[in-house]
């Protein structure tokens, strides 16, 4: 049962990790994110969500808009820039939102080059360093494209993609102020007007105006693809009327579209961005979240029948400027199924970092935060750790004597057990309880866009990426080395002990290329787990030379009383 036991404390400590790798390796895309989008480029049909056809409306497709003639029409011509500080924004000739650009230097920063660049580059292994671009793509060449119109009836739907729209003005200067674009495409039967207005913190209202009232989708764009990590959510998101999440990953839509009536918000992300639509409307609006034909990727629709007022974003997913444009919008943020634990902890973390203005050193506090609530549970394992220790030479001798009748030495082990305080399973608690902790932190560092580009001290110039120089990863293995030492050691097969010595070094080599603030968090953490074992340590020492010199006094107290009778 010892064995047994040992056992569970290095299968605990690994399962933290185990449970990262095996969640990261099902969340990974099937295929490279650039190949997808050339699947994507080739079989989306510009045809409307087969939902419709619960409307008693016949689908409609429209010819490729590639083969047009482009001295006629080019869908692609650029009609409008809307320009600012922080964005650019193109409009092409058919209304939609053709590329969305981030100018802010915290997306457009290269990878912080480490020593293995440096290394393969003096011996002429490494491509060349990274080109500093000025601006930062976010949409890829994807259908559909955000603001792009489908119709029900086939003549409307097929004229949409060959009548090129017109714009109120060519380019708007985006400051202070918000600023109007109108939109308009004149079709045999139908006039549309896409009145936009583009405000400075990345939102959009979009007031459309049909001169029929006709049944048509409106899209928010497929996901953007600034970010190809293929260990994030890539999909769908949509805030039904219930205020549930309701998500439909890259490969998994189903093949036929699903309505959602009353839905608050519709969402197309990766790990960092997101282009969607939202309504402050207490009714909300109908989303149809379709299947991408071949590809099975979700594509986002909003539903309308005649004239419509809503709005839309595209952008980081900037938890604090998400709640500022609508409160509802930081659901968008995702952090898998632990998400109902790891929201309160980014909670606690953008609490902190509003105090320290640095986020590693928020980090570094967040972990102080964790060790402090969970010393009670702590302080417990690691006292029953000592008695499990202290029990040890006593154990060995039961084994010996009862090595052929199991159930004897069962019952002599409880009687040990329970004689001394000792609890085989009390050093197991705290390291299980840090597996959800340890992974909703894991999430929210991996996931929060606001640690990107963003430094803590000395070389560690992004939070988000590795450690350039494997300083903190090597760290964290020495300190959990150190740990390990001082913690008292139980472990009496041979085979054990060594498998838990190896830990370290296995766990600095997995952690070595996760991000920066990941590895600060778990080097701050055995840190503080050293000075609370080197503490209890000698809380343990102090009881335990009390208790000496009380059976000692106890003892000459017994003989003095002795003495005295036998005068």
């Amino acid at each position: 049962m010892k064995q047994d036991n040992n056992l569970r404390i290095i299968l605990v400590v690994a399962i933290s990790f185990l449970f990262i790798m095996v969640y990261s390796y099902f969340q990974k895309p099937a295929q490279p994110i650039e190949k997808a989008i050339q699947e994507k480029a080739t079989l989306t049909p510009n045809a409307a969500p087969s939902s419709l056809v619960s409307k008693n409306i016949a689908l409609s497709t429209v010819p490729n808009t590639q083969n047009l003639n482009s001295d006629i029409f080019n869908p692609n011509k650029i009609i409008a820039t809307i320009n600012s500080k922080d964005v650019e924004i193109q409009i092409d000739s058919l209304g939609r939102i053709s590329q969305f650009y981030l100018k802010d230097k915290k997306f457009t920063a290269p990878r912080q080059e480490g020593f293995i660049d440096h290394i393969k580059r003096l011996f002429g292994f490494a491509k060349k360093p990274q080109e500093v671009i000025t601006k930062l793509p976010l949409l890829g060449d994807t259908l559909p494209k955000p603001l792009e119109m489908r119709f029900s009836d086939i003549a409307t739907n097929n004229q949409a993609f060959e009548v090129p729209y017109k714009a109120s003005m060519d380019s708007i200067e985006l400051t202070t102020t918000p600023q109007t674009l109108v939109l308009t495409q004149n079709l045999n039967n139908l006039v549309i007007r896409k009145i936009i207005t583009f405000y400075p913190d990345l939102k959009y209202k979009i007031k459309l105006e049909v001169s029929n009232p006709v049944p048509y989708v409106i899209s928010s764009g497929t996901r953007p693809v600034a970010d190809a990590d293929g260990y994030a959510f890539h999909g769908v998101l949509l805030k039904d009327s219930e205020d549930k999440i309701e998500k439909v990953e890259d490969k998994k839509a189903d093949e036929k579209s699903q309505p959602y009536v009353g839905a608050k918000f519709i969402a197309s992300v990766d790990r960092y961005y997101t282009s969607l639509f939202f309504t402050t409307s207490p009714k909300g609006f109908d989303a149809i979240i379709d299947s991408e034909i071949g590809t099975k990727n979700p594509m986002p629709f909003v539903a309308f029948n005649g004239n419509a007022d809503f709005e839309g974003y595209i952008g980081p997913k900037n938890y604090k400027e998400l709640k500022e444009i609508n409160p509802n919008l930081t659901d968008v943020v995702e952090y898998g199924i632990i998400t109902f634990f790891a929201k309160p902890v980014f909670l606690l973390l953008n609490f902190l970092h509003s105090y320290t203005l640095n986020w590693g050193w928020a980090i570094i506090l967040l972990t102080l935060i964790v060790r402090i609530i969970l010393f009670p549970l702590s302080y417990k394992g690691m006292v029953s750790m000592q008695k499990l220790k202290e029990v040890a030479p006593k154990m060995k001798e039961l084994q010996a004597k009862y090595k052929d009748d199991p159930q004897k030495l069962q019952s002599q082990m409880m009687q040990l057990y329970k004689k001394h305080g000792a609890n085989p399973m009390g050093g197991c608690l705290p390291l299980i309880l840090q597996i959800p902790v340890f992974f909703a932190i894991y999430r929210v560092l991996y996931n929060a866009v606001e640690l990107k580009s963003t430094g803590w001290i000395l070389w560690i110039h992004d939070l988000s990426v590795m450690d350039p120089y494997f300083v903190l990863p090597i760290l964290m293995g020495v300190s959990m080395y150190m740990s390990q030492v001082l913690t008292p050691n139980t472990i009496a097969d041979p085979t054990q002990a060594k498998i838990f010595r190896l830990l370290p070094v296995v766990f600095t080599l997995f952690l070595i290329t996760f991000p920066a603030g990941l590895v600060l968090y778990w080097t701050v953490n055995n840190i503080f787990s050293i000075l609370q074992q080197l503490i209890i340590n000698r809380m343990m020492e102090r009881k335990k030379a009390l208790e000496i010199a009380e059976h000692k006094h106890h003892h000459i107290e017994v003989e003095k009383n002795h003495k005295e009778k036998t005068k």
